[in-house]
């Protein structure tokens, strides 16, 4: 989860926000080296006397800035349109979970169990070992290095069910289903909150995901089936 003061990105717990935190680097880099070289131009500009015998015309000096930004923008885009195509595929996922918003709460069920729902409201009071704002009364739990499938819908207005570190951003739209994919690749709890204004209590109605090993997992499944 992120920290206070933290400038970067959260730590990745899944494949695809690995990705893209080498995406966000990557893209970074190349502007750091646009911004050296403009930099380096202004200045060497301003040092010297605005006098030459070509500055009429300079015809290679304007091939390079018309074909250069043409190839940083193609060092750019392969990489982008991998991620996206990567963040789209669906590997016959082992788990389907479907989040429903509602204002101003989640409600979460799990498709391959009968009867397995349940309704997932923020904790109204600061408890130890939890955070404020964050945590929620029933967590989802799920296994790890499990392709997950999940559906995302919204029962009233407009919400967006985000958890950053799985690089997970999902709009929950009333009468229209969306599916994303992850696989989790480490242990540990997950902190999201709704990203979409949904009303009076937006910032009330957090996302808190519990990533176990397959045997807790279906040790928890026989317990909430009971």
């Amino acid at each position: 989860m992120t920290t206070w003061l933290n400038l970067s990105l959260q730590d990745s717990a899944s494949p695809i926000m690995e990705q893209l935190i080498f995406f966000h680097d990557h893209a970074l880099m190349i502007m750091l080296m646009i911004i050296t070289t403009v930099m380096y131009t202004m200045t060497s500009i301003i040092q010297n006397k605005q006098t030459s015998r070509f500055i009429l015309e300079g015809q290679m000096i304007e091939t390079l800035w018309t074909i250069a930004p043409a190839i940083i923008l193609v060092f750019i885009a392969m990489p982008s349109l991998r991620l996206l195509y990567l963040m789209d595929e669906v590997h016959n996922p082992t788990l389907t979970l479907k989040a429903v918003g509602h204002q101003w709460y989640w409600s979460y069920e799990y498709s391959d169990f009968t009867k397995l729902e349940f309704d997932s409201y923020m904790t109204q009071e600061q408890q130890e070992d939890t955070f404020r704002l964050l945590d929620t009364d029933n967590r989802i739990v799920l296994p790890m290095n499990s392709p997950t499938r999940m559906i995302v819908t919204a029962a009233d207005v407009l919400h967006s069910w985000t958890v950053p570190s799985l690089g997970v951003k999902t709009d929950a739209t009333p009468g229209r289903l969306n599916q994303v994919s992850f696989s989790i690749n480490r242990p540990g709890i997950l902190y999201g909150q709704c990203s979409e204004i949904c009303g009076a209590n937006h910032s009330f109605m957090p996302i808190t995901i519990e990533s176990v090993t397959t045997n807790k997992f279906i040790n928890w499944i026989s317990k909430m089936s009971e």
